[in-house]
């Protein structure tokens, strides 16, 4: 029986720690090794051990496996390609190794003769297998390649951001790397996103991706699909069997902690979601980016003190409910928000709370999707608040786009909003001017519901019903 993939890292790197996202990995890595899957994406946050477990360990366990094999590591240039592959020797090198994969071996010194070992190319003694690396755009001519790693082929933002480097790593993928390849020849994509049009990107746009969820997944998935898993530095997503941390909980709390990680994305939340969520979007394509304006004070004189309430559309969006002052000129200044993905028998009383706790005159509640009913409790909660409710009938891609303008000249956000409403904020400063690229819609169309009722909509056209 062949060795497991955890047995074989605890024998030759017994200092590295397991916790139970890299558990995770190095089981995944295993079906790969062991050929369950042919095609593989592997995204996380820097510093959290991506390299080691896919470029160091992997690409030894593999020649382990089978001495036959032609293992290519790529990266964005020759020296650190080169510096994996002779960590990967090292590994081979050693008593824990031989003692494992006896087969296994590669040449010392000048014995046995014949056999060729540089820090970019070894071959395995009495066999067929070796490990060559590479870096991006370098030359692989007649070699055949049985299983490829591709470990970070941009350096930095600098690199994703460029078009021509994009285009260039694009070109050498497919002239380069996928002619190396054979019928059963296996990939292994492992990265830190930069940029949402970066080779993962692109990829995804032309072949099946499917996200990594459960472990059923590896016998269910096409022969030309590739699987993704994505481990976000901060959870946002929902629990999943490959992944079931609760929302907000950091990966690896004992390297970097929820406050280390919120004040990097404090710091600058769009790279962050590139970096440490695998959820990039290109700055040139925001529709909004960190251009609101923002107060410190309100205004002295308040025509109206107000709220604007969309409920949850479906299990994962959220409800948003967002409280503000407007002045006379008819500037807009948010006072208070309520942004949760919880039930609503919970977001209810928070709304309601947040409508005492403020000035709000009146609360208008869009009825689409238990809006109705939802209006009708927070009233009986709030009667001195006038919960009204309507039907939100027009397109929301149309009305979001079109009145993007209108937001970010009419709405002011207090000074710390980013540490009041993190999700909040977030999903604002990195949504997308593609409508379809973004997963959360919510804040964004509250923003636009405000500006409508308070700007650009005759208020003739709104045909409002009283919650009560």
């Amino acid at each position: 029986m062949a060795v497991g993939f955890e047995t074989f890292v605890r024998e030759v790197y017994p200092f590295v720690e397991f916790t139970p996202f890299h558990r995770t990995y190095y089981r995944l890595l295993e079906a790969f090794a062991l050929g369950r899957v042919r095609r593989l994406i592997v995204t996380m946050p820097p510093q959290h051990g991506k390299s080691l477990g896919s470029t160091t360990l992997l690409p030894a366990y593999l020649l382990g496996l089978d001495p036959d094999q032609r293992v290519a590591i790529a990266s964005y240039s020759a020296s650190l390609a080169s510096r994996f592959n002779r960590r990967v020797q090292r590994i081979i090198d050693s008593a824990e190794y031989e003692a494992l994969f006896p087969e296994t071996r590669l040449k010392r010194g000048t014995k046995p003769s014949g056999y060729i070992r540089t820090a970019d190319e070894a071959e395995v003694v009495d066999h067929l297998g070796s490990i060559l690396s590479v870096g991006r755009e370098g030359s692989l001519t007649g070699n055949r390649v049985d299983c490829f790693i591709l470990d970070d082929l941009y350096k930095d933002a600098m690199e994703a951001n460029s078009p021509l480097i994009r285009d260039n790593c694009w070109e050498w993928y497919t002239s380069v790397v996928k002619t190396r390849m054979h019928n059963l020849s296996r990939e292994l994509i492992v990265f830190t996103r930069w940029h949402e049009e970066d080779l993962i990107g692109t990829l995804s746009k032309l072949e099946p991706v499917v996200p990594f969820t459960s472990w059923s997944q590896l016998d269910e998935l096409p022969r030309e699909g590739w699987l993704h898993l994505n481990f976000e530095a901060l959870q946002r997503s929902r629990p999943s069997e490959v992944d079931p941390r609760t929302e907000g909980e950091a990966l690896w709390p004992e390297q970097q902690s929820v406050e280390l990680l919120e004040a990097k994305r404090r710091l600058d939340p769009v790279r962050f979601e590139c970096m440490y969520q695998g959820h990039p979007s290109a700055a040139e394509g925001l529709l909004y980016g960190d251009h609101f304006a923002t107060y410190d004070t309100l205004p002295r004189e308040v025509v109206r003190w107000a709220n604007y309430t969309d409920t949850a559309d479906a299990g994962d969006d959220y409800l948003c409910s967002v409280s503000y002052a407007v002045d006379p000129d008819g500037v807009v200044y948010l006072t208070d928000v309520v942004y949760s993905r919880e039930a609503m028998e919970l977001t209810e009383q928070l709304v309601a709370e947040m409508l005492q706790r403020s000035s709000t005159r009146t609360a208008l509640v869009e009825s689409n999707n238990g809006g109705r009913g939802f209006a009708r409790a927070v009233q009986r909660l709030v009667p001195r608040v006038r919960v009204e409710w309507f039907h939100q009938s027009d397109n929301k891609e149309a009305r979001i786009l079109s009145h993007a303008a209108t937001v970010l000249h009419n709405i002011r956000m207090p000074a710390a909003w980013r540490d009041l409403w993190p999700d909040f904020h977030n999903h604002l400063v990195t949504y997308r001017r593609q409508f379809r690229a973004n997963r959360w819609h919510d804040a964004a169309d509250v923003l636009t519901g405000i500006v409508e009722q308070e700007i650009t909509r005759p208020k003739h056209k709104t045909k409002i019903r009283f919650a009560n």
